[in-house]
């Protein structure tokens, strides 16, 4: 799915966005999430004007985290041309908010077999399937060295290791972001520098204006990326990085 036509094609019907090579496999993780929902009750909830589904194996999404999807429909506006990224998709929640307010292909990423299945049926409830492709695997294992993106929605868990305790009902790898709650933050920067168009924006979700600057003070210089707008919510904090 690169912008500027190669391999993947430029047009956003390519959209069927992996659609197409992926049906027979679409069909057996399906089946795969009945057989998985057996084993935990699903859960649903209003996230803006969605209603998505999730249980207890992946992290339950966030309400605030609205913002972040319409911060992104915001900037798609005016993005140049070219799909969406959302990695550490969870339920898929936050990029199918934002491609629902404003149109686009979307490629959600997630390590979780459970979370890529649910963030499949979610985009089909909500009337997305044919714009969204669900890539299942590390960040840096599913996307091609050429695939560009528009923008780029980036979720990651950021609560320090040492303090993921405090939070019992959510599973842990949907919140542990290391020793300092900032590796996988890093590793979203650095793939939206190396994918994002000229002229995109990446929305990056961590804990605090602390973490922002810690991680602006390590990437200035390092990658093409700028911190742009910062947003501070209760529970968490959004940036815009620019290229």
């Amino acid at each position: 799915m690169v912008a500027d036509g190669n391999r993947r094609g430029e047009s956003y019907g390519r959209a069927a966005v992996g659609m197409a090579t992926a049906g027979r496999g679409y069909d057996m993780r399906m089946t795969s999430l009945h057989e998985r929902r057996d084993e935990v009750a699903p859960r649903s909830m209003d996230f803006g004007d969605l209603c998505i589904d999730f249980d207890a194996r992946i992290l339950e999404p966030r309400p605030w985290t609205t913002a972040q999807s319409t911060w992104a429909a915001e900037l798609l506006r005016s993005a140049p041309p070219g799909p969406v990224l959302e990695l550490c998709a969870g339920a898929g929640h936050i990029g199918l908010l934002a491609i629902h307010l404003e149109p686009r292909p979307l490629v959600c990423v997630d390590v979780e077999p459970v979370a890529c299945d649910y963030t499949r049926s979610n985009a089909e409830r909500a009337g997305l399937g044919d714009l969204v492709e669900v890539r299942e695997g590390s960040m840096d294992a599913v996307l091609e060295p050429d695939e560009r993106f528009a923008l780029v929605i980036a979720d990651p868990p950021w609560v320090p290791r040492d303090e993921t305790a405090h939070f019992p009902e959510d599973p842990v790898p949907a919140i542990d972001g290391g020793v300092d709650g900032l590796d996988p933050a890093r590793s979203c920067w650095a793939l939206a520098d190396r994918h994002l168009l000229e002229g995109g924006t990446a929305v990056l979700q961590v804990g605090t204006v602390a973490q922002v600057e810690c991680l602006d003070a390590e990437m200035r210089g390092v990658t093409r990326l700028r911190v742009g707008e910062v947003r501070s919510f209760e529970r968490g904090v959004l940036v815009a990085l620019e290229a």
